[in-house]
């Protein structure tokens, strides 16, 4: 186990090497293409090595406060680059490009969030269950019916659904204020240091057992297990901050060399690729059969893009503005918020009953597909419609709180008892309960 594990570990580094000279200098500038292919190589690479720190670091930290970790760190770049648009927005506020920034901040936050849960959601759900058509995974169910298989999820993260759930019906009221304010951060980040401190009091589970990499680590002695897990974190996070931001540039540049807008880049492509370590992660843990740990991330990412990436943005706007300010925004972008929000209520409506079936997989997909291709169609004048690019992000978010609705009013009881349980472990976290049971329906 020892060779297989450490050449695992040779193998993966060697991916991140050619990145580590070129960010050293020792390789000179590269060509666009090159760029992005040196750059993907050590993001690809930086993931794997972060997987298996988070599954380590199992062995002496609770599940979820791992996970959350993992979350963060995968979706690091995504910060960067939102937190570049803010500070620019503060530096030349008042003018033309600071209006810009600010727009482009929130497009490329709304755009992030989106494409987690339209592309990360649903693609992993359908990529759980097709891989599992060759090697038995136990979070799936086969059901008879057409598109009926589902992904059971672990029932443990109905404490991450019911905060996802508040910084969601936060999240409607944003554009409500003028921009992003001092009150959105003091909510939202002020939600998930409280969702860390409760995860934090959880128990340290051990009855799965990890193989390969994570296996051999959690044979070491602790102090040098937590050395690893850290040396892990660290290179992975190192690797993924700096390569991500010149990976999706690249991205930019080759896509607005075809003619795709740059605005459109910004809010769709220079995510995806900032997601793609995510992204890969979670394919990795689906693929060793661990897709509740998967989907664990996928949620968990969700709730720090939603909470801290919205609320620290005021944080950079002001310091760079010099005084205190809210980020401003047009009404486009209030739309795209309300729109994300509105996608949220419904995905969090899917999973209340803690599984997921192709269906629901599907129609997450084709709603999130099927408004970019339409508002891309319309930037190019492609085609024509009697709404404009605004109304059509609230029509869509109409559709998004109608389907949301009817699902919360028909699972209402495995709601309710979501919010029962989640009260019980809050209780628990603060010495003054214990978890209560669950119930769900469909």
């Amino acid at each position: 186990m020892k060779r297989q594990a450490l050449g695992a570990i040779a193998a993966t580094v060697a991916l991140t090497l050619p990145w580590v000279a070129v960010w050293l200098g020792v390789i000179p500038s590269l060509s666009t293409m090159a760029t992005v292919a040196v750059s993907g190589l050590a993001v690809l690479g930086a993931s794997f090595l972060l997987a298996w720190g988070a599954e380590t670091a199992e062995k002496d930290v609770p599940r979820a406060f791992a996970i959350a970790i993992l979350a963060v760190l995968a979706v690091a770049p995504e910060y960067a680059v939102d937190a570049l648009y803010a500070w620019n927005a503060g530096v030349f506020a008042g003018t033309e490009r600071g209006i810009e920034a600010g727009n482009l901040a929130v497009a490329n936050m709304t755009g992030a969030n989106r494409i987690l849960i339209g592309l990360g959601w649903a693609g992993i759900a359908l990529f759980t269950i097709f891989r599992s058509g060759s090697d038995k995974d136990p979070a799936v169910e086969r059901r008879s019916g057409f598109l009926t298989d589902v992904v059971k999820l672990d029932r443990d993260i109905g404490l991450e659904i019911v905060f996802l759930l508040a910084a969601t019906m936060w999240a409607f009221l944003v554009p409500l204020g003028g921009g992003i304010d001092i009150f959105d951060m003091a909510f939202l980040v002020g939600l998930y240091i409280a969702y860390i401190l409760i995860v934090l009091k959880g128990d340290i589970e051990t009855e799965e057992h990890d193989v390969g990499v994570p296996a051999y680590l959690q044979t070491f002695p602790k102090g040098k297990r937590i050395a690893a897990v850290i040396t892990l974190f660290a290179f992975s996070g190192l690797m993924i901050f700096t390569a991500v931001e010149p990976f999706a540039h690249g991205l930019e540049e080759l896509g607005t060399s075809i003619g795709i807008p740059s605005f459109f880049m910004i809010q769709w492509i220079a995510p995806l690729a900032s997601e793609s370590p995510e992204l890969i992660v979670v394919a990795y843990l689906v693929n060793k059969a661990r897709s509740t740990a998967g989907f664990n991330a996928l949620i968990s990412s969700k709730l720090n893009q939603w909470t801290l990436l919205i609320g620290t943005l005021v944080v950079v706007y002001s310091i760079a503005l010099g005084t205190y300010g809210a980020l401003p925004f047009d009404q486009k972008q209030s739309g795209e918020i309300w729109l994300t929000a509105a996608q949220s209520f419904f995905a969090i409506a899917l999973l209340v009953n803690f599984e997921i079936s192709v269906r629901e997989a599907i129609a997450l997909l084709v709603l999130f597909v099927s408004q970019v291709v339409i508002e891309f169609l319309l930037i190019r004048e492609a085609i024509t419609l009697s709404i404009s690019s605004y109304e059509l992000l609230l029509a869509y978010t109409g559709l998004y709180i109608v389907l949301g609705v009817g699902l919360f009013v028909a699972r209402r009881r495995a709601f309710r008892g979501i919010l029962q349980q989640t009260a019980g472990t809050v209780g628990e976290a603060l010495g003054s309960g214990s978890s209560a049971p669950v119930s769900s329906d469909d």
